[in-house]
């Protein structure tokens, strides 16, 4: 489920909606901008548009702001000038941290914590390939280095990293038109042309990281009476039948890959160019197990429809910057199947664990949404038979 920012902005999401209509004409030329904000609510878990309008209303102004003292540490660490307004939270903590805001007399930056990164790292190769991608010409918010050259730094008992601010619109969101679709698979193309090694393939995505079976955690569920219990019941034939995907095939081999190109990190910048964000999840990858977890994201919408435009084009942006395409397969969907069966277990446990009215209200719509829009084998199917066709 996409998950508003701490200051939403219906201005963003009013964008949002145009950016997603032009994917949704791709393959029903009718659709009208009411289809893409109902889309665009549901993906944000909400029933209609103006469900959605009223929680922007409701949750306006109420991002967090830091001790001024951890703002100052932070920017005194890693050389960002003269701090000159609050540091303000950006969203809701994720997986690994939280991501905020802060302003200099030197410009803006993007501190984030990463406390809670997997596989562990230190961030040094990270930044690295980082660096090596911008080189490439892909577009990217720049890391920026501590005063002491390190990648990361522990300040205030958390782990944290600094990008330069880079002004775009808002992340974008699935089904994407061809034309961006293309530009995806391009940089896709340049990042995996880099050859940065890899010292394996990232356990997210090709090791089941929970020991219970889905029926087993789904009477767990049940018997704690949340009230999303019956749609992790009803999910379970799915869940299972993506855990058997690219099971006994050989593992191509792996070259350090981005790991999270999804729409939710990727924005539009000045020109239309594409700006990837979320480079913390960077690990070792086989190509295709990458380029299938894009079509995926990228040309299946949260309902399971497959835009056959936006795949296509995806693969021949790849193509033709590649000059070739890897074997794919629906046994290169394992990564995409592995990575969101980890996905679903750990929101699982969160879910479970949430207290006080806010965190359990947005628990049960993550949970309700999250089972209730999973891809299935058939869709990675779909999506890979609409890829390889030729217009």
């Amino acid at each position: 489920m996409k998950t508003l920012p701490d200051d939403p902005d219906l201005d963003h999401l009013r964008q949002q909606a145009k950016d997603l209509l032009a994917g949704l004409r791709d393959g029903n030329p009718r659709a009208a901008l009411a289809d893409a904000q109902a889309s665009l609510a549901e993906q944000y878990g909400f029933r209609t548009w103006a469900d959605l309008k009223a929680e922007v209303d409701r949750r306006r102004g109420q991002g967090d702001v830091a001790d001024p003292v951890l703002a100052r540490l932070l920017a005194a660490r890693f050389g960002l000038g003269e701090v000159t307004g609050p540091m303000r939270s950006v969203a809701r903590a994720d997986e690994m941290g939280r991501r905020w805001s802060l302003d200099t007399d030197r410009g803006r930056w993007a501190p984030r914590t990463v406390d809670d990164v997997f596989p562990v790292t230190d961030g040094e190769e990270n930044t690295r390939f980082q660096e090596a991608a911008a080189r490439a010409g892909v577009a990217l918010p720049a890391p920026v280095r501590s005063v002491s050259g390190a990648a990361v730094e522990l300040v205030e008992g958390s782990r944290w990293r600094v990008y330069e601010w880079r002004h775009s619109g808002p992340p974008l969101a699935a089904p994407v038109s061809a034309s961006i679709t293309r530009v995806v698979g391009e940089t896709l193309a340049v990042i995996h042309g880099l050859r940065f090694p890899a010292s394996g393939v990232c356990p997210w995505s090709s090791v089941r990281l929970w020991t219970t079976s889905w029926s087993e955690l789904a009477d767990l569920v049940a018997a704690k009476g949340v009230e999303w219990a019956p749609a992790l019941a009803a999910a379970v034939p799915v869940l299972s039948g993506l855990a058997a995907v690219g099971q006994g095939a050989t593992v191509p081999e792996p070259v350090q890959c981005h790991n999270n190109v999804n729409p939710g990190n990727v924005r539009l910048g000045a020109g239309g160019s594409l700006i990837l964000t979320g480079w913390e999840h960077a690990a070792g990858l086989p190509p295709a197990w990458e380029l299938c977890a894009a079509l995926a994201s990228w040309a299946v919408d949260p309902n399971g429809g497959v835009n056959a435009a936006g795949a296509r084009a995806l693969l021949a942006g790849y193509r033709e910057r590649a000059g070739a395409l890897p074997p794919l397969s629906v046994d290169t969907f394992r990564g995409a199947a592995t990575g969101l069966l980890n996905y679903v277990a750990g929101q699982l446990d969160v879910a479970l664990s949430a207290h006080g009215e806010q965190d359990e209200r947005y628990a049960d719509r993550n949970m309700r949404h999250l089972l209730t829009h999973l891809p299935s084998r058939a869709t990675y199917e779909q999506v890979l038979d609409a890829a390889l066709a030729r217009a």
